[in-house]
């Protein structure tokens, strides 16, 4: 079992930064893939980034390109997602995901092992 727990989530002004991480903690051997999926209460979990590990193959949403990015430390077992220029629709409880299979997926369903979740306010 692996265990994900989320942090740095908070209130932000549009136009604004933040940095969310997530320490895996058990059976990390088997994280091949960490990433990142949304939600907003009463919509469908959305996609957001999927890192494999070792950092050379990486997915991001289009709604997020270019403004959001996935890095990790396989030492430490943290995966980073920064978060800039962020938009009132950014707005979202924000999971941290894991999986072992090495294959980036933007298929929610994919993932077995999820943290409680970081939420995320953009304010105008």
């Amino acid at each position: 079992q692996v265990q994900l727990v989320e942090s740095g989530g908070g209130l932000v002004q549009a136009g604004g930064s933040l940095r969310l991480a997530c320490a895996a903690s058990g059976r990390t051997g088997g994280m091949n893939v960490m990433g990142w999926f949304r939600q907003v209460p009463g919509k469908e979990r959305e996609f957001v980034a999927v890192i494999l590990r070792g950092g050379n193959r990486i997915e991001v949403a289009d709604s997020v390109k270019g403004r959001f990015s996935i890095s990790r430390d396989d030492a430490k077992n943290i995966v980073y997602l920064q978060m800039n220029s962020l938009k009132l629709e950014d707005t979202a409880d924000y999971y941290c995901v894991s999986k072992g299979i090495p294959t980036l997926s933007r298929d929610s369903s994919d993932y077995k092992s999820w943290g409680p979740g970081t939420q995320v306010t953009v304010s105008s």
